[in-house]
């Protein structure tokens, strides 16, 4: 099939390369011409034959309303615009709503996988009528991992970004359960390879995970995480997670204590957040700052 692609960053970027891998048609935009295919939204939209599917992938907020008010107004009826950033799941009610007065439909999607995701395929939570979900299957199915899971229809339109904010929520959560772990290792005289204590829990533990993979791999490019900075940034999904808990009445106590620690890293040089700010590297591609000493 025939894909517009809104934003070639590094989560879209590679997300274009993938989907053409697997056979499809992708028109790519993106506001550095030396990354996209076409000069305009408009050459975009020509590019593609009806009923055209144009997946956004631009920061949320103004930058996303913007692109699907242009969208809006370039597209026809029957065609369909894919949120795939990581919009606030309550912003989408309103962007179907705009849409649909125009006869256009609206799938919001959370995407999962980082810097990884062209080689190892990116989780997919999606929410949208069942009719306009159809119509971006390929693309959903050229994205996903290999294998029967990695890819859900959430349910209805917002599903896919809460699914996605939640999702989120456990890894801010996870993250801190393990920088907490390394920093208590390190702290003490009787550990002298906290790299391989972690290293041996990648078999047999109840704790393995990918996470713990990347773990590792940040301590084999740092064994103790001396160069970076004790500072790591929250993408405001841990925020609206905490928000929603508070709004439906669902205590999170860890994942709340998790976003905290974040702020608290912005105070002092935290050694847990050195392993923070690393994982979110390796998974990400997210800025770290170096240490200053």
């Amino acid at each position: 099939m025939e894909l517009g692609l809104v934003g070639l960053g590094k989560m879209g970027g590679n997300m274009r390369e993938r989907i053409r891998r697997a056979g499809h048609t992708v028109i790519g935009y993106d506001r550095n011409p030396d990354l996209a295919d076409v000069g305009t939204l408009q050459e975009l939209v020509g590019r593609l034959s009806g009923p055209r599917v144009v997946w956004v992938m631009v920061p949320a907020g103004d930058a996303t309303q913007s692109t699907i008010d242009t969208l809006g107004e370039l597209l026809e009826p029957g065609d369909v615009v894919v949120d795939g950033g990581n919009s606030r799941w309550s912003d989408d009610e309103k962007h179907a709503e705009e849409l649909a007065a125009k006869g256009i439909g609206f799938v919001d999607c959370g995407v999962s996988g980082g810097v990884w995701g062209l080689e190892n395929g990116y989780a997919l939570m999606y929410g949208g009528d069942k009719e306009n979900v159809a119509k971006v299957q390929p693309v959903f199915d050229a994205l996903k991992p290999e294998g029967d899971f990695g890819s859900v229809h959430a349910g209805k339109v917002g599903a896919g970004h809460f699914a996605k904010m939640v999702h989120n929520g456990i890894e801010y959560a996870m993250m801190q359960a393990y920088a907490e772990g390394w920093e208590l290792l390190e702290a003490v005289d009787s550990v002298t390879d906290v790299r391989e204590v972690f290293r041996s829990w990648q078999q047999g533990t109840v704790i393995r995970s990918w996470l713990l993979d990347l773990a590792v791999n940040a301590l084999d490019d740092d064994e103790h995480l001396e160069q970076l900075r004790g500072f790591a940034q929250d993408s405001g999904e841990g925020r609206w997670t905490v928000e929603a808990a508070i709004d439906n009445a669902v205590p999170l106590p860890a994942i709340t204590a998790s976003l905290f620690a974040r702020f608290a890293s912005r105070q002092e040089d935290s050694p847990q957040m050195k392993m923070i700010a690393a994982l979110r590297n390796q998974f990400g591609g997210h800025a770290v700052e170096k240490s200053q000493k």
